[in-house]
């Protein structure tokens, strides 16, 4: 994870943020779904969590047997990994990949829509694997020839940013030059050959951590700021992230693959850290994926590549507890292991406008409509306080879930929290945090389903 220095003098404002997750023309956005954890929801309960927030693409570490069969026929597309560990074996013997595919890959495809493969992660932070690296992944490919899956499924394999030699200013990105001819060249022939994609995991937070007093922290978290030039090229940059993936394209032009496409398969910020982790919050985690995910809908690529629309995943599903190192790798979660969201924002499928201002005041109009639904795997006990509040002080209308009203049936608190907490929000506007309740409430795309009962959407 190379650390580059971008300054910039700006105003700082605060995002209220919230979320697409949507695959189109335009750019994608998905989500890395990382199970380093011992509280983490069932697959099960992830596919339809995923399937609840309008999530239809996600990055897995491994080939779980769970994961993937949970993920059967759901219409979630998933990119999976051969884990680094077994780089040595795949480069090594031709057997080893096609037994790698036939179990792994072959089992579930296509009822699992398996879109990718990434060979290792990361794999130049440690020398004593990469020189197995390219022949892994050739091996890989020659397996998915050999059973007609190559044409379904691309293979990549992750680089981070300490990849580069240099990456400002971003015209200067260029690849470390000890892994250029070894490593590098070999890699991106085989990319462009299959029409993969490189692989990049970028994090503007490590590079605002390391360098806070040089980097402007709104260029960080793409909040509005005076911009930063590129001397080499004059284009003007207003966000670190772009800055960063245009030091890769300069990279991949430097060594003669200027078309190779970039995907990129880690980017995030952390709402927790330790004491000297610069950056790491709630509210700027929050603006960051906000001000990403709204950067990519636009359909604009980057200053460098103004017509690649960004394919981004972000990291990660979950907080996840048993994580090494510092606070913050625990703490990139969009969601708490009970589902509950880390941010009080709406997932929805489709949402393009801006939202400024103080989190929870400013109205959040959706293209197509959104609800407002209880969280099953919170106490009864909370999802009954909750009730209470949104009948009573909040002002819901929860006449019709009366004895003997239109919506008593199901008679069951889940089913009735639902209806309460989806009035009280279609009352506020569909306000960003007017659906969370404490972690009891979450949005959903598709209308709530609870025996004949219809749910309102408001205006």
């Amino acid at each position: 994870m190379s650390v580059s220095v971008f300054a910039v003098s700006t105003t700082l404002f605060l995002f209220c943020v919230f979320f697409v997750f949507v695959s189109t023309d335009s750019g994608m956005v998905g989500v890395n779904y990382g199970r380093i954890a011992n509280n983490l929801p069932s697959p099960e309960k992830v596919v339809n969590l995923l399937k609840s927030q309008g999530i239809n693409r996600i990055k897995i570490f491994d080939t779980d047997k769970n994961v993937l069969t949970a993920l059967a026929n759901s219409k979630i597309k998933v990119i999976v990994a051969l884990p680094n560990e077994l780089l040595s074996s795949a480069a090594s013997h031709q057997s080893f990949a096609d037994n790698w595919i036939k179990t792994h890959i072959m089992p579930y495809f296509p009822a699992t829509e398996i879109e990718a493969i990434a060979v290792g992660n990361e794999v130049f932070v440690d020398p004593t694997i990469t020189p197995y690296l390219v022949n892994a992944m050739k091996n890989i490919h020659t397996s998915l020839v050999k059973y007609k899956l190559d044409k379904a499924i691309k293979i990549s394999s992750p680089i981070a940013l300490s990849a580069l030699a240099n990456s400002y200013p971003p015209s200067s990105g260029s690849f470390k030059p000890e892994l250029i001819e070894p490593v590098v060249k070999p890699m991106l022939a085989l990319l462009q050959q299959t029409s993969s994609y490189l692989m990049v995991n970028a994090y503007p937070f490590f590079a605002y951590a390391a360098n806070a007093d040089k980097i402007s922290l709104d260029y960080a978290l793409f909040k509005e700021n005076a911009g930063n030039i590129d001397s080499g090229t004059g284009l003007k940059y207003n966000s670190l992230f772009d800055a960063q993936i245009d030091a890769v394209y300069a990279a991949l032009s430097a060594v003669g693959f200027k078309g190779v496409k970039v995907m990129v398969t880690e980017t995030g910020w952390p709402s927790v850290g330790d004491e000297n982790e610069i950056g790491a919050s709630e509210s700027n985690a929050a603006a960051y994926n906000a001000g990403l995910v709204k950067r990519v809908l636009t359909g604009k690529g980057t200053p460098l590549r103004p017509t690649e629309p960004l394919n981004v995943y972000l990291f990660a599903l979950f907080n996840e507890n048993q994580k090494p190192g510092p606070t913050s790798e625990r703490n990139y979660g969009l969601f708490y292991p009970n589902e509950g969201k880390v941010y009080n924002v709406p997932f929805t499928k489709k949402s393009t406008t801006p939202v400024n201002g103080n989190r929870g005041k400013v109205p959040v109009t959706h293209e197509g409509h959104t609800w407002c639904v209880s969280n099953g795997e919170v106490a009864k006990e909370k999802l009954q306080e909750a009730l209470d509040y949104a009948c009573g002080e909040g002002g819901a209308d929860c006449r019709p879930i009366q004895p003997g009203a239109t919506c008593y049936h199901p008679e069951s608190l889940e089913a009735h929290a639902s209806y309460a907490f989806n009035s009280y929000y279609q009352k506020n506007s569909r306000r960003v945090g007017t659906c969370f309740f404490g972690g009891a409430a979450h949005v959903v795309t598709q209308p709530p389903r609870y025996g004949k009962c219809e749910f309102p959407t408001g205006h």
